[in-house]
């Protein structure tokens, strides 16, 4: 493992004490590139709580590792000195005992933002993974189709958005986020996802090409 990296400051002494274990990029050293990883460190990042981060290289296998959580693979936690390892259940766990008015709220406010392209990462993984060329078209047809579920999400204004004593209609959001205008724990699931199926996808149409074999665009800009 890695030497552990403060972040978001200095913690103060009523603060938890909270590490993070991360798998480690190719160099054994640097933060991978896992969605859950990313996820729960931008949890604690965007709750503004002092944490330390630790990379976990897995082809070393670290005696330190396997004495603290035997059997688990990152990403885990330490509060405390107690280890949590569920992704899941870590994020409903820092979300109750990091609470306001000390550490900020990250749930959604409206639940279908919890939803909102959650079969995108399923379908992106059965496209990619895909090496028979006769499927690719159903395969890319149904990523498609959960992206521009997402794209009608995001464009659909939210309730507190629509001002129901105006003559005028709203018919885009303007929001920035899943929920709004501030990053929630729907974000924080859904953009290290679509980032891989941004990267990965790319790479498969740029080997498409190099090989001849003809490709379409894909409309992976998320940028409104």
């Amino acid at each position: 493992m890695s030497l552990s990296v403060p972040q978001n400051g200095i913690k103060s002494d009523n603060e938890p004490v909270i590490e993070l274990f991360v798998k480690a990029g190719s160099d054994g050293e640097s933060i991978g590139n896992c969605p859950f990883s990313q996820r729960l460190f931008m949890i604690l990042w965007l709750k503004g709580v002092v944490f330390n981060v630790t990379t976990v290289d897995l082809k070393r296998k670290p005696a330190d590792l396997q004495n603290l959580a035997p059997g688990t693979h990152p990403p885990f936690i330490t509060f405390n000195g107690e280890v949590k390892t569920d992704v899941n259940k870590i994020e409903e766990f820092l979300e109750d005992v990091l609470s306001p008015p000390k550490f900020t709220k990250l749930s959604p406010r409206h639940p279908e933002s919890n939803t909102a392209g959650m079969d995108i990462f399923a379908k992106f993984s059965a496209f990619i993974k895909n090496s028979k060329p006769d499927g690719n078209e159903v395969l890319e047809r149904g990523l498609l189709k959960t992206l521009q579920k997402l794209d009608e999400y995001l464009r659909s204004p939210l309730p507190d958005e629509i001002d129901h004593n105006s003559i005028e209609d709203v018919k885009d959001s303007s929001r920035m986020f899943l929920d709004g205008d501030e990053m929630t724990l729907a974000d924080c699931n859904l953009l290290p996802k679509l980032h891989i199926v941004k990267v990965r996808t790319t790479v498969k149409v740029m080997a498409e090409i190099v090989v001849g074999t003809p490709s379409k665009s894909y409309p992976l800009n998320y940028d409104k």
